[in-house]
């Protein structure tokens, strides 16, 4: 296994590992690779793609989004 180096909008390798994944699940579904590579394998290639940041994400926090139900009746 070789070492990664992950880029510096990466805050972890666990994040890091997540995209990967949830981009390896689209690839394996029939979702075209953006980058040219000479793997075959979803998981290296969705790697590659991260590495390369043909692939975006966005981190949301889960504290800022949620509203308490009294809040969201009352705005609706």
């Amino acid at each position: 296994m070789t070492h990664i180096i992950l880029p510096k909008d990466v805050d972890s390798k666990f994040r890091f590992i997540v995209v990967a994944a949830q981009r390896a699940k689209q690839l394996q579904n029939g979702a075209k690779p953006r980058v040219e590579t000479r793997s075959r394998k979803p998981t290296r290639i969705a790697m590659e793609e991260a590495l390369a940041g043909a692939i975006s994400w966005e981190h949301k926090d889960p504290t800022t989004e949620q509203q308490p139900v009294e809040e969201a009746e009352a705005t609706t």
